[in-house]
Formats: structure tokens, sequence, C-alpha cells
């Protein structure tokens, strides 16, 4: 990667906050050409997320701008702050998302002002911490007074949630380091090496280019099953690549790898068989016996995945695909019909379970298909917690089928992650709208409920989750065709 340093400008809040996660990250920021980013829903929901507990927060509209702080008012918004301070003298330059008025003494009046943030997720974070540290600072030197603490606020089930950060001489000193160390990230002429933990990538907007340099590379990241610790227990064994795994004894993996525990030991074989398939662009089946003999004499089967709403901890939407077998006792996926079931609400969870169960006795017979455990995990809880029986819920179990586990139990696929977008695409399925993921089905809801709120035209964000929802039934059916297909050719 040939890029020529640029003149550093000010360090943002936000270009800190990308360091933290990823110091690759932060670099391509400053000197990437933009051309080669791509879109991701995150950044919109971590805004959504913001609007939402703000408005929670507030009992009025903020203010906006410095006119706003001179005048006292409680709450202030749209406001970039600039100084020069740090171990280099750095120009820094925030936008904090809120200010609070608080007791004390400022340049504007008997009153200060400290930076709020919306925390996404549970944890405080130390991108949490230096942030607002950093935004104290800023606020601090154009108040012209001190302050003691940030605050950031989270939404949680029970409500918000509120937790200060304050400005001890302890973060001063990581949040100095921080910034020195950032600075000499953005001076050098090539960026930082590709992160480990890799699963952080898919909500970045460079991850197109470290995926294709990764794979250039052979980064032992690559390898499906390999994560940050493995990486580093791999490296101490003398083993730096995909290509170097493939070619590893087994035998000296297992033994090196057995000082680190068991669970590593028993995956040595596994890591290098991974790494062969991908390395040949092979498929290689370990376990021969039948993945999906429960289809073989099955009139139908349904297809389900479900869109979700972590934060608010609900399934806003169950998706079923139907498809029956035809006269010749062929799948007729030709006919198969798509059958959305949305829950507006949260707690309509005895409204969600009587129309999924219904759905379900109407077709008691058939199994149900799905990619991974979430769907399984979330309809059975569903279940028990609306009052099913031992027998339903032992027959709900039976019945359910997860094809993501079925193909880590019986094959080593040539592919760098086992996720439905991965497996289904190498199958040849194309979702009708490109770089869609469930990020985006999140972002559609919540533009879908704040329209619906507002008494606005709601269809289309609607129309665009059940297109997605429906493509990734057909994408699980797809993955689902593969594996007869499988067992047809490898009969016992």
């Amino acid at each position: 990667m040939g890029y020529s340093p640029l003149p550093i400008t000010a360090i943002s809040e936000r270009l800190l906050r990308n360091w933290v996660r990823c110091r690759r990250r932060a670099w391509l920021d400053r000197h990437g050409d933009g051309e080669e980013r791509l879109w991701t829903a995150h950044r919109t929901l971590q805004l959504n997320n913001q609007y939402r507990i703000f408005n929670e927060l507030l009992t009025k509209k903020p203010s906006r701008g410095i006119e706003a702080c001179k005048r006292g008012e409680p709450a202030v918004i749209g406001i970039r702050f600039k100084a020069n301070f740090g171990p280099n003298n750095q120009i820094i330059e925030v936008h904090p998302p809120l200010l609070q008025r608080i007791k004390g003494k400022s340049c504007w009046g008997n009153f200060a002002y400290r930076p709020v943030i919306a925390q996404q997720g549970k944890r405080l974070t130390r991108e949490h911490r230096l942030t607002l540290a950093l935004m104290c600072l800023l606020v601090e030197s154009n108040q012209k007074s001190s302050i003691t603490n940030g605050l950031a606020v989270a939404k949680t089930q029970q409500g918000l949630t509120f937790r200060k950060v304050s400005l001890t001489s302890g973060i001063k000193s990581q949040l100095f380091e921080s910034l020195q160390k950032l600075n000499q990230d953005l001076e050098k002429d090539h960026p930082p090496p590709i992160t480990a933990e890799r699963k952080k990538c898919t909500l970045c907007s460079w991850r197109g280019i470290c995926n294709a340099e990764a794979s250039r590379e052979g980064h032992l990241s690559e390898v499906s099953g390999i994560g940050t610790s493995r990486r580093q227990m791999l490296q101490e064994a003398g083993i730096n690549g995909l290509e170097e795994l493939a070619s590893t004894d087994h035998f000296y993996l297992e033994t090196y790898l057995k000082r680190f525990g068991d669970q590593h030991s028993g995956a040595a074989k596994k890591l290098i068989a991974q790494a062969k398939a991908q390395r040949d662009g092979l498929v290689d089946r370990f376990n021969n016996s039948p993945a999906l003999p429960e289809l073989s004499k099955a009139p139908g089967v349904l297809i389900y995945d479900i869109e979700s709403d972590p934060d608010e901890r609900q399934d806003f939407l169950h998706g079923f695909l139907r498809i029956n077998r035809n006269t010749k006792g062929e799948w007729d996926l030709a006919n198969a019909i798509y059958h959305p079931i949305l829950i507006v609400n949260k707690n309509d969870n005895s409204i969600a379970w009587r129309r999924i169960r219904k759905k379900l006795s109407n077709y008691p017979q058939w199994p149900i298909l799905h990619y991974g455990e979430t769907e399984s995990i979330a309809i059975y809880r569903l279940a028990k917690r609306e009052g099913a029986d031992e027998k339903e819920l032992l027959n709900l179990k039976k019945r359910l089928f997860d094809l993501h586990e079925i193909i880590k139990s019986r094959w080593y696929l040539p592919l760098n992650s086992y996720g439905l977008k991965k497996v289904a695409s190498w199958l040849g399925f194309k979702w009708r709208k490109t770089g869609v993921e469930g990020a985006n089905a999140l972002l559609w809801w919540r533009q879908w409920e704040e329209l619906r709120i507002n008494k606005k035209d709601k269809l289309n964000p609607l129309k665009n989750i059940f297109e997605y929802n429906h493509d990734d039934c057909l994408a699980t059916w797809q993955v689902a065709k593969w594996i007869l297909k499988q067992d047809q050719s490898n009969p016992l």
C-alpha cells in the first residue's frame, strides 16, 4: 500500500476513537483513498442510538451553538471546540454530541458545562473513557474553567443508566500517551499491520482493503477458527501464515498447543485441515454420516430466519419460507411462499407465539431449517416464556435443524468464515440488495418505527426488511440444497 504521508492536521475525538478500536483504521481515515471506503450501517445506527438516548434524557429540545452556551441553556448541541495541548502541543478538535449545564463558573457565567456521550453496549470501554476525557479537556479549555467528569448515558431494559468518567491524573496520562502513539502512527508512510481481531472489521468502512490484503498475505486471521489469542499461540510455535499452518505436522502442533490447554491441542488437527481447505480451494468432508436424513421423507420444509433489535432485546420479525414437494417428489421452490410475522411492540410476546404456533401446527411433520443458533434459542425461549409444556418444547427442539452446525460438524470449506453470507455467496446465491447485512435491517426497522410514531408514509423500510429476510431464507435453502446434494453423492 503506497500512500504518501499528508501534513498532520487536527486530531479529532472520532480519529482517537477509531484508533483505540484499530490503529490501522485511524491511519486509513487520514491517508486512505476515500473511493475505497465501503458504506456500513454501523455509524448510522450509532447516531440513531444517540438520538433515542438524548430524546429520552432531555425534557425539551436542545439549543444549538456557542451563543446557547453564553445564554446558559440547559443542553447544547452543534459545537466544535479546538485547542493546542498534549505532549506535542497537538491541534485537537472535538465535537461533543451534547453539553449539559452543571454547577460551577465559566467564562459564560455562573454555570459550566460537561460533555455527554451516548454509550452503545453494556460496558464502559476504554474507547468511551478516552474520548470523554478528550472532550472534557477541550471543554475546560474553551469555557476557561475546570470540570471533574464527563457523562456516558446508556439505554437498558430498566431505562437510562449514567456513568461518570472522572478526569483523573491517571486517565489524563492514558490519554496523552494514546495521543502521542496515534500521532506516531499517523506520521508513518505505511499503515499499521492488520488487526488479529478481525470480527470488528465487519463494522469498518475499510474492510474491503484489509480483507484483500489479509487474503494476499495469507494472514493467520484469515483461517476460520483463529482469533487473537490462538494466533499468538501459533506464532509462538513458529507458524506465521496460512501456508505454514497448512504444511504443519499436526502431532507437533498438538503437542505444542497442549501447554495452553486441551481445548487448543484438540483443535490442532482441525486448524491444519481448515488451512489446507482454504489453501487448496477444496471441500473436505470429514464426517460421512447423513447430514439431513430428516428431509428424505418430509412432505415439506419451513425455513426460519429472524431479525432483531439487540438493544431492545426484541425479535421484531419472524420470517418463514414454506417449500412443498411437488407431485414428482421434488422440492418446489418456484411455488414457495414467504410469510413474515411482524411483531410491532416488544411486549407482544403472546401475540408472537400465538401466530408462530399456528404456523408450526399447520405443518406438524415438517422440519424447520435455520442458519446459526440465534433462531433456535429465540423461538425456544419464546415458547417457554409463553407457557409451552415439556412435550411441545421437546417436539420443537426435534424439528429445528441448524445448518451452520451441520456444516461445521461435517465439512471443511475453502472459506475464511462459515457465516450465511459467506457460504451462500460461495454457492452462487445473490441477495437482491448488494452489501446488505443484519445491521441494515435493524436500521430500516428503526427508520420505520420513527415514521410510524410520526404517522408518516412507512411502507418502504418494511418492504426492505421483508425482502432482506426473504433473501436470507432463500440463502438458507441454497445451503440446504447443497447439503442434500452432498448426501446424495456420498451415500453410506
